[in-house]
């Protein structure tokens, strides 16, 4: 519980500076948010790694337990892009999410898991980092849709200045949709090489879901490339293959451990 509490203070506190920079638009210039952001990442990652030794299984890939992963993965990567000028507005969003889904797991998590074997592991977690880079750009895109949603009502607020400028919000999202796409590429070749039963009843839908994802995302990314597709087209379709891909994990696992209450 303590590790928790630490990490939720910390991830609120880098918040709380992040606002404060964002606001101040010297995010970039002084990004002291990065102080406690840093060591509340490592003492999430550190809680998964204690349960996983207390429990004496492989790492815990459950419902909420890989919700939290996921938050950690998507803090991670704020990291790196939020250094950058006002991309830091994306911070305000993601870490208090991690904070949430950490909480959210030591309350609601710790089921029992069986080991992996380095295949199957190898495959989750290409897994939940395809998910968590894939996050980031849905909400890179929402930010996306409301930047363009107000600059074409001319409503010219205070809050559009904490957002990055149009063009490099726009080139951001499309690199990290290009290394999401990636990953969920890996994701599904390691499925089809080391998963077993991935055609069987209560995968098949994760896996038809999780395609079509793919089909989406890969789509977009053509289209970007050869017909320039940009703006609410890029917001939509973006969306849209996030939507799949929630619901091929995290929807049928939602259904199958707190509606059902079954474990894989």
């Amino acid at each position: 519980m303590t590790i928790v509490l630490i990490a939720t203070l910390l991830y609120l506190t880098a918040t709380g500076l992040l606002v404060r920079a964002v606001v101040r638009d010297d995010a970039a210039a002084s990004p002291g948010w990065l102080w406690p952001a840093i060591p509340a990442m490592v003492l999430h990652g550190s809680y998964h790694a204690l349960v996983a030794i207390r429990t004496s299984g492989g790492p815990d890939m459950h419902f909420f337990a890989a919700l939290s992963l996921v938050g950690l993965g998507m803090a991670w990567l704020t990291s790196l892009v939020a250094a950058r000028g006002r991309m830091a507005t994306l911070g305000v969003l993601v870490f208090p999410m991690a904070a949430v889904l950490l909480c959210a797991y030591h309350a609601y998590g710790h089921a029992p898991s069986k080991p992996l074997g380095w295949q199957l592991a190898t495959h989750a977690w290409m897994a939940l980092l395809a998910y968590a880079t894939l996050s980031v750009a849905a909400l890179l895109a929402i930010m996306l849709w409301l930047q363009e949603r107000a600059l074409r009502r001319r409503d010219f607020r205070p809050w559009l200045r904490a957002l990055p400028p149009l063009a490099d919000l726009e080139s951001l999202l499309f690199r990290v949709i290009g290394a999401g796409f990636a990953l969920l590429t890996l994701t599904l070749v390691t499925g089809v090489l080391f998963v077993d039963d991935l055609l069987a009843q209560k995968l098949v839908h994760k896996t038809v879901l999780s395609v079509l994802s793919w089909i989406v995302f890969g789509v977009l990314l053509i289209g970007r490339r050869r017909y320039g597709w940009r703006g609410a087209k890029a917001v939509h379709w973006t969306l849209t293959a996030m939507a799949l891909l929630l619901l091929a994990f995290f929807g049928s696992q939602f259904a199958i451990e707190l509606v059902f209450g079954r474990s894989r």
